[in-house]
């Protein structure tokens, strides 16, 4: 199964996470981070849960959290959910991909450039090569 969280819900949980960082209010991130995902995926998580709910998941999540940062607890959120078989992802890192997609492509065609501008500088030193030879010949 595959979850993606969208800008506004993972801008949420980074504010969020940065407020308990500094505040240590956990609570407040804890049913952030529970807001940050529809009803239907909370369903789907609660049904892969043996035992507990999306609230107790994400409490357990939070103590294993180091509070030090959102990037190690977005990291964290996602490798537990991976435990579960749920594949987390982030609609901007689906964009940041495509960003780098696209500059990949971008340096496939100067790499074209490049190779079209070798191939005139090697003609250019054909060109002075047949030249010195045509001099030395005339020199003799």
């Amino acid at each position: 199964m595959e979850i993606t969280l969208d800008k506004k819900a993972l801008k949420l949980i980074r504010a969020s996470a940065e407020d308990a960082v500094e505040e240590g209010d956990t609570e407040t991130l804890r049913e952030d981070i529970y807001e940050a995902f529809s009803e239907d995926q909370i369903e789907q998580i609660d049904r892969r849960l043996e035992g507990s709910d999306f609230m107790e998941f994400l409490t357990d999540v939070l103590e294993d959290w180091s509070h030090d940062d959102a990037d190690e607890l977005l990291e964290l959120l996602e490798s537990k959910l991976s435990e579960l078989d749920i594949d987390l992802r982030f609609e901007k890192a689906a964009a940041a991909a495509a960003a780098d997609e696209e500059e990949e492509d971008d340096d496939f065609d100067d790499d074209e450039d490049d190779d079209e501008e070798d191939e005139e500088d090697d003609e250019d030193e054909e060109d002075f090569d047949e030249l010195d030879e045509e001099e030395e010949d005339d020199d003799e």
